[in-house]
């Protein structure tokens, strides 16, 4: 599905979108993933792309401009049996490319998740955000999230 909001087209990923994101994802200090344009490592990149795609429950999209990517973001559904076997709809790897931040992109693409979810019947969408991010937490706050849960990471390998 895609919608076009304002200039910006938010769609679902291709892989032919996947240097840009590289690009997009590598640029960013903050985030500690050891995301890299090298070329060796492209495929691990492409093996995660055909995951997400081949999953019901997962969505990659990226926010278009003039043909260009400039933002992307990561949907995933899970249902638990608590809330009486409700579903959520969880954003992930929410990235504006740098030079188009403070442009409305980034809030865009939640509104779609958002739309996405309640088109869906899903009554709850989540988020984490690194805890250094702090900009991205007064973003999150002014489009309606409350800081309401901890979250815990272990790296395993």
């Amino acid at each position: 599905m895609a919608a076009e909001l304002s200039d910006i087209l938010i769609r679902q990923a291709r892989s032919d979108d996947l240097p840009a994101l590289v690009a997009m994802f590598a640029a960013d200090a903050l985030g500690g993933h050891g995301d890299t344009t090298e070329p060796e490592a492209f495929l691990d990149y492409l093996r995660a792309f055909a995951v997400i795609e081949a999953s019901p429950d997962q969505t990659l999209y990226v926010a278009e401009r003039g043909g260009e990517v400039v933002g992307t973001f990561q949907t995933m559904v899970t249902t638990s049996l608590t809330g009486r076997g409700s579903s959520a709809m969880i954003i992930e790897a929410v990235q504006t490319r740098a030079d188009m931040r403070g442009q409305g992109v980034g809030g865009l693409m939640i509104e779609f998740a958002i739309a996405e979810a309640k088109g869906r019947g899903i009554g709850r969408v989540a988020l984490t955000s690194n805890a250094v991010r702090k900009d991205a937490h007064r973003f999150y706050e002014r489009l309606g999230f409350k800081p309401s849960h901890l979250g815990f990471k272990m790296a395993l390998k």
